[in-house]
Formats: structure tokens, sequence, C-alpha cells
């Protein structure tokens, strides 16, 4: 009896601890799979981020092309030189108009000043506008101000800028190589300086978001190339495991053979 019960107590507490490895067993494997989800969803993210950060490169190289790149390279005034003022005048009161609501818009009044300088390079006269907006909104107007209810606040900003030519003779102007034009440029709307700074930042994020991509990428290859490595060991380490098992149960049974003869 006692040996029947030393028995069962010891299949009992072996299957107790098959019990327990069991447990721990599936708790590994529950983990390990928590873990690769979890990479696996982290991975997801950060692909979907570098996407989105190409998308909104693309997006802004497109609104700055056809905003600030397509007005630099359409603009015929590429050339700079000194301009010396000739005279500047007021010649006219030039309308406009301003909104005073959603649906409300009142006219204005704004005083026209004309400038004529001489340029250097050529000593050819010619008039001078502040930048290519003014000169195509209004090509005979030096300075276009923004049209205000206040017409004694527009004609104030168009004096100030006059007394300030007046105290600047020899200004930096930008001509048309070509000869073209009949005038020159205070100032461009958008310079080089100006295009390089713009286009910095979606190039930033351009990079950026295709080295992420080529990051996650390059790290599940990297996983599954050791993968592969771990596979091809496993399978080369149990054939030799197997064998020295073999040759080793079949010497004690040809010794236990032997004993018995």
């Amino acid at each position: 009896m006692f040996l029947l019960a030393g028995s069962k107590g010891a299949q009992g507490s072996g299957s107790e601890r098959r019990t327990i490895y069991q447990k721990i067993r599936e708790y590994d494997v529950l983990e390990k799979r928590m873990t690769i989800t979890a990479l696996k969803a982290g991975e997801d993210r950060a692909i979907l981020l570098g996407l989105s950060m190409i998308l909104f490169s693309a997006l802004m190289y497109f609104v700055l092309g056809i905003t600030m790149v397509r007005s630099y390279s359409d603009s015929v005034w590429t050339e700079v030189s000194n301009c010396t003022v000739l005279n500047y005048s007021i010649v006219a009161e030039i309308n406009c108009s301003y909104s005073c609501g959603s649906e409300c818009r009142k006219s204005s009044r704004f005083p026209c000043l004309k400038v004529y300088v001489s340029l250097n390079f050529t000593g050819k006269v010619l008039q001078l506008s502040y930048n290519e907006e003014a000169h195509e909104a209004h090509p005979e107007c030096f300075y276009i101000p923004k049209c205000r209810k206040d017409h004694a606040l527009m004609h104030s900003i168009v004096m100030n800028i006059s007394e300030q030519l007046k105290t600047h003779q020899q200004v930096l102007c930008y001509y048309d190589p070509s000869e073209q034009q009949d005038s020159v440029l205070l100032t461009r709307l958008y310079g080089r300086g100006a295009i390089i700074s713009s286009l910095l930042w979606p190039t930033c994020t351009l990079v950026a978001g295709t080295l992420i991509i080529a990051m996650v990428k390059l790290t599940q290859y990297l996983s599954f190339l050791c993968k592969q490595i771990s596979r091809i060991k496993r399978m080369g380490l149990y054939p030799l495991t197997g064998a020295s098992h073999t040759r080793v149960c079949t010497r004690k049974f040809n010794g236990c053979i032997q004993d018995r003869v």
C-alpha cells in the first residue's frame, strides 16, 4: 500500500510539474506573441509616419512650385546693378477698393508716385517699380499701398517713401539683361535666398521620411536574416545530436548482452 501510494504521489507530483511547465511555456509563448505584435504595430506606425512625411513634402513642393518658384523663374529682372534716382513726383490719384464686410466693398484713392532712375551699367533712364506685383498692377506707379478707408494714411505712406528715396540717391536695382523692359525693380518678390530657405524644410521632411522607412525595412530584413540563420543552425545540430544518442544507446545494449553471455 505504501508503495502504491508513493507511486501515485510521484505520478501526481510529476503531472503537477508538467502542468506548471506547460503554464510557464504558454505564458512565455503568449508574451512572445504580444511582443511580436507590439513590434509589428510600431513598425507599421513608423512606416505610416514616413509615408505621411513624404506625402507632405511632395505637397509642399507642389505648392511652392506653382507660387514662389514659378514667379522666380518667370521674372525677367535677373541682374543687379546700381541705379541713381533722378526724379520722382506724384502724378495722379489711383482708385482702389477695400472690404468693409462679407459682402461690402467701398472705394478709396491713393497717390501714384512715379520714380525715374538712371541705370549705371548702361546709363539708360528707366522707370523704377517696387516689385513684380506693383509693376503688374500699375506700371506707372512705384509703390501700391494696401487700400484703406483713410486716404490721409495712404498719402502719408507714399510721402514717407518719397522722402526715403530723396536721402538714398544710389540704390540697388534689378534690370532685364535683354533690355526688353523699360523699367527696373527695387526688390524682387521672391529672391534666390527666399526660394532656397523655402525649399529647405520640405527637403528635410522628405529625407527624414525616407530614412525612417529605410531603417524600418533594414530592421525587418536583419530580423528575417537572423531567423534564417537560427533555423539553419538548429537543422544542422539536431541530426548530429540524434546520431550521437543512438551510438551511446547501441554501446550500452551491446555491453549488457556481453555481460549476460
